[in-house]
């Protein structure tokens, strides 16, 4: 068995490992990615369309109300010359009653076209500030998605090319060391080959003999972490 081509089989089979891992961790964080960005765009011109037909129902209202106003107005300048008219009391009470009560009514659609006037002055100044983060949004957004969206319909294709790698690779490697790497990926994920740091291992910390650091040293023989099973490397800042 060629120890170092093995090993060095291991190391590159182990980054493929990590970029299929990528892969199918990018199938659920991209669509994900996606919603929120398309999201984002749709709050945006939701609440625009919300603030545009409030204008467009305050706009209404604000109408009415001048209409209404005036007919309060035309009420009043007309029961004003009727006082000049009058020849009982009942009358005079009458039209006392009528005129107080438009006097009233025309305070009260003075007071509230003035409160819609207000709201439609805020409107006006919410929607452009809509209408310009829309357009920021949509153009950011947009160009991301696009980029986005090719990723994903890309990842199958990715994941095809990188386990035809891994198949050539894997059948040029010790079955039995093939066999060990499986077993420790399966139980501990992709990181199956760690450096020694401090004497001890890269992944776990359990500490490491001496002798055996000399012979992982050596690369004559391949030897796993009595701990967590890892199979250990070296490299220039092990002795760190």
């Amino acid at each position: 068995m060629d120890i170092e081509k093995d090993m060095e089989m291991l190391q590159r089979l182990q980054n493929i490992d990590y970029d299929l891992g990528e892969l199918e961790r990018s199938k659920d964080y991209l669509p994900e990615m996606i919603n929120n960005l398309e999201k984002e765009v749709e709050i945006t011109r939701d609440a625009l369309c919300a603030s545009e037909r409030e204008l467009e129902e305050l706009t209404l209202l604000h109408g009415n109300l001048e209409l209404e106003l005036a007919t309060f107005n035309t009420d009043l300048t007309k029961f004003n010359k009727q006082m000049k008219e009058i020849k009982t009391n009942k009358e005079y009470d009458a039209l006392t009653t009528e005129i107080a009560n438009r006097k009233v009514k025309i305070s009260s659609t003075e007071e509230e076209i003035l409160k819609t006037l207000t709201r439609l002055d805020e409107l006006k100044e919410q929607i452009k500030q809509y209408q310009q983060k829309l357009e920021e949004v949509d153009k950011n957004n947009s160009a991301q998605l696009v980029g986005l969206r090719e990723q994903l319909s890309s990842i199958e294709d990715k994941v095809k090319i990188k386990e035809g790698d891994r198949k050539n690779i894997t059948v040029r490697i010790d079955k039995k060391l093939l066999a060990t790497y499986e077993r420790v990926r399966k139980g501990r994920g992709n990181q199956v080959m760690v450096a020694i740091r401090r004497r001890a291992c890269g992944a776990c910390h359990k500490s490491v003999p001496p002798q055996i650091i000399q012979e992982i040293r050596k690369g004559d023989k391949i030897f796993t972490c009595d701990n967590c099973g890892r199979i250990f490397i070296w490299t220039e800042d092990s002795d760190k």
